[in-house]
């Protein structure tokens, strides 16, 4: 018994059901054995760190190609030193995302009962930018986002035992200040309050598992403080260069945790207190570039998502599971994950004073080797396309509608691989779908 969880077993050495009697060690083989992989890769579910790049009506519309050139108030995330040449007003933008994930298909190399579908997934994104006029030499901005995160569900045998349910959602309240060093000099910054809530669920049991059936459920939060960093050069009127910074901020997510062993309907062991993990949300450096001919905007710009940093997971309970059915829950999965880049253009074209449309393009590399790939995120590189349109209202309102097509390429994994994930097969269709509704005030 422990003042922060119990954990409790039918014996010490055996465990009996009706009049069988079955060692513990037996139970941990013929039961846990293959949950032991699929339990390292749903701890990755809770930090399988996909990042959602655009959180913005332009940066929808331009598929984050949003860092050299930022004309509007959501300059105070994606490149703070821009508010130093931003109209000398009040901006806001209020926008909504609206984000679907469709399902993604499963087919196993071994047998159709490994096959799977996941559930289609839907989020609502509430987003906020505002930047202030100019005070001296400084500009002020705030932007609330939701860089990290969503969501995957499995309701099949053999993918449930891997992911039944994973989710990480992350909120980030990000104060930003820049500084007007010359005409065409600036520097920026800000403190990232980042608030990280995740749950995880796994279950194995008929028909991968006739003897037992084992489960976990667990949840945790925190918050955690970083910062970014931002440099905007303009040699000339048309021409930008920017660089930015997104550090890297490790959140602790302390909650709750139940684990169940079942032989049939007779409980063999059970776990209910506290549980943690530890989850890094990488850092991110993005070097942009944008020049205007006449009503056209180009920018260029590279990202690198620094998941390097994502090189293992390790549950922590306040209960030694050594001896238990429940020991592959604490053993610690090493996950290596690479860093990864994306390369981006947008396209920015005012027809009048009215009408202004976007184009954009990205290509993203995954972070996520062949040995770590699994059902809770069965990512793969991707091309990304979107556009944008807005109208100005009045010289104090604008509204947009811009539009995320994300693509992802099927992916095969075969045993050979040496992936600890279960997966002798290929995944196809998902990617994401995202529309942005927004409303820019000048005040």
């Amino acid at each position: 018994m422990n003042d922060t969880g119990t954990f409790h077993s039918i014996s010490k050495n055996d465990i009996y059901c009706g009049d069988m009697r079955l060692d513990s060690r037996k139970v941990n083989f013929l039961a846990v054995g293959l949950l032991f992989s699929s339990v390292l890769c749903v701890q990755l579910a809770d930090a399988s760190g996909f990042r959602i790049a655009n959180q913005s009506l332009g940066a929808i519309g331009l598929s984050g190609a949003r860092t050299a050139y930022t004309p509007g108030p959501d300059a105070s995330y994606y490149n703070p030193a821009n508010m130093s040449f931003l109209p000398d007003h009040w901006l806001v933008e209020t926008s909504l995302t609206v984000l679907q994930l469709p399902a993604v298909e499963y087919t196993d190399n071994r047998s159709p009962m490994f096959n799977g579908t996941s559930d289609e997934e839907l989020f609502w994104m509430p987003l906020l930018h505002v930047t202030s006029p100019q005070y001296g030499r400084m500009r002020y901005g705030f932007s609330l986002t939701y860089p990290f995160g969503l969501a995957k569900q499995w309701d099949q045998p053999y993918p449930k035992a891997f992911a039944e349910k994973f989710s990480l959602l992350t909120v980030e309240a990000n104060p930003t200040v820049a500084c007007s060093i010359t005409d065409w000099l600036s520097i920026g910054g800000g403190v990232r309050l980042i608030y990280g809530k995740g749950e995880v669920d796994n279950e194995i049991g008929a028909p991968l598992s006739p003897m037992a059936t084992l489960s976990r459920s667990s949840d945790g939060i925190d918050t955690q403080l970083g910062y970014n960093l931002a440099v905007s050069i303009r040699p000339n009127e048309r021409w930008s260069m920017a660089a930015t910074y997104r550090s890297e901020v490790k959140l602790d997510l302390d909650g709750h945790t139940d684990m169940q062993a079942m032989a049939g309907s007779m409980p063999l062991a059970a776990y209910s207190g506290d549980g943690s993990v530890s989850v890094n949300l990488p850092a991110v450096l993005s070097l942009a570039t944008a020049f205007s001919f006449d009503r056209l905007t180009v920018e260029l710009a590279w990202d690198r998502t620094y998941w390097s940093s994502f090189s293992n997971l390790d549950f922590s309970y306040p209960v030694n599971f050594l001896n238990s059915p429940f020991a592959p829950f604490d053993a610690v999965s090493v996950k290596n994950w690479d860093d990864s880049d994306a390369y981006r253009i947008g396209l920015t074209y005012d027809w009048n004073e009215r009408w202004t449309t976007t184009l954009g393009f990205t290509y993203d590399r995954t972070p996520v080797p062949t040995h770590s790939l699994g059902y809770e995120l069965p990512d793969a590189d991707a091309t990304v396309y979107c556009a944008g349109a807005r109208y100005r209202y009045s010289p104090s309102t604008e509204f947009g509608l811009s539009y995320m097509y994300y693509r992802t390429r099927s992916r095969s994994v075969e045993a050979a691989d040496a992936n600890l994930s279960g997966i002798d097969g290929r995944f196809t269709d998902g990617g994401a779908h995202a529309v942005t509704f927004g409303v820019i005030m000048t005040f």
